[in-house]
């Protein structure tokens, strides 16, 4: 069993750790609530973004632009994955998901070309000797919709001067509290099946509204499609900080909760550890007294009387 001294600096240490795991769940709390507020903010502008290519596409059918390009008439596709992880671990498995996803679709590319978000994920391809292809030095820990829109030019203008001919983003999504998923999302070319088409109000009619795009429905779809994809960029961003803060809420939950049944535990053993050494005192000084009373007595019996002796007239012989 370990001494007194051994458990009381464990038990410091645990209470020290409690305090730091306690403390992270709080600001990943915090951080998560802005994020999911930030998010929230901006998607009315993005959902009409959307709407109104669906209405551009179902009024225009037969319209072809660059950004819906299959390019069928390549050979071998140069495909791009953008990988989001995160900047530090203590977040479960979080960062292990979406990593293990990344590799299983890469090496289904002859040539893939991979794009990096995240320290985590800078650390984990550089171990295995993985060439990286392009890195964004942005922190994954504070997404913002400039940043996103960055991203988002650099792989358009990629997309349009054929240096990639499909681009996808790996990314986590917070589908609820308890259930985190990583996924794959097609971030260009765009799939016409992917905006569905909407009645508007007064449509459903024998009428129909009359709407007309200018200067042209090709020159619109010009403009908003990068608006869309910087839209999908900043929305995946998102969504892989609020997963990666939610995994390190649980992460950190489990870990207080383990410190604290780490304290009882150790709190019982201090206890016993307290009785045993005040038993085995009280044992050593209660055998200390019997030993000594049971010397004295025979000292007093091996010790030689005095014999004192008188005379007559009463002095000492």
């Amino acid at each position: 069993m370990a001494g007194i001294k051994e458990i009381r600096t464990h038990i410091s240490s645990v209470q020290q750790t409690l305090k730091i795991t306690n403390a992270m769940y709080l600001i990943s709390s915090s951080k998560l609530r802005k994020a999911r507020q930030q998010l929230n903010n901006v998607e009315p502008y993005f959902l009409k973004i959307t709407s109104t290519i669906s209405d551009i596409l179902h009024r225009s059918p037969e319209i072809e632009h660059i950004y819906f390009d299959k390019r069928t008439d390549v050979a071998e596709h140069k495909v791009g994955f953008i990988v989001i992880t995160g900047d530090k671990g203590l977040a479960g498995a979080y960062n292990h998901n979406v990593l293990r996803l990344a590799e299983e679709h890469m090496a289904k590319v002859a040539h893939p070309t991979l794009f990096l978000i995240g320290q985590m994920g800078r650390s984990y391809f550089a171990a295995r000797n993985i060439p990286v292809d392009g890195e964004f030095m942005y922190t994954a820990q504070d997404p913002t919709v400039s940043r996103a829109r960055d991203i988002a030019d650099t792989f358009i203008r990629l997309f349009r001067t054929r240096e990639l001919d499909e681009v996808y983003v790996i990314y986590t999504e917070m589908v609820s509290p308890v259930r985190l998923e990583p996924k794959v999302r097609k971030l260009l070319p765009l799939d016409i099946d992917a905006f569905p088409w909407e009645p508007r109000q007064g449509e459903s009619g024998p009428y129909r509204q009359m709407v007309t795009y200018v200067p042209s429905a090709d020159r619109v779809l010009s403009h908003v499609v990068p608006a869309y994809v910087k839209g999908t960029m900043f929305g995946t961003l998102v969504e892989s900080f609020c997963a990666e803060q939610n995994a390190r809420m649980t992460a950190m939950d489990t870990a207080t909760d383990n410190a604290r049944d780490m304290l009882k535990t150790l709190s019982l053993r201090y206890n016993r550890a307290r009785q045993a050494a005040i038993t085995q005192e009280i044992t050593e000084i209660v055998g200390g007294a019997q030993t000594q009373e049971n010397d004295l007595p025979q000292q007093r019996r091996s010790k030689p009387a005095r014999v004192i002796r008188f005379l007559a007239d009463g002095s000492r012989a």
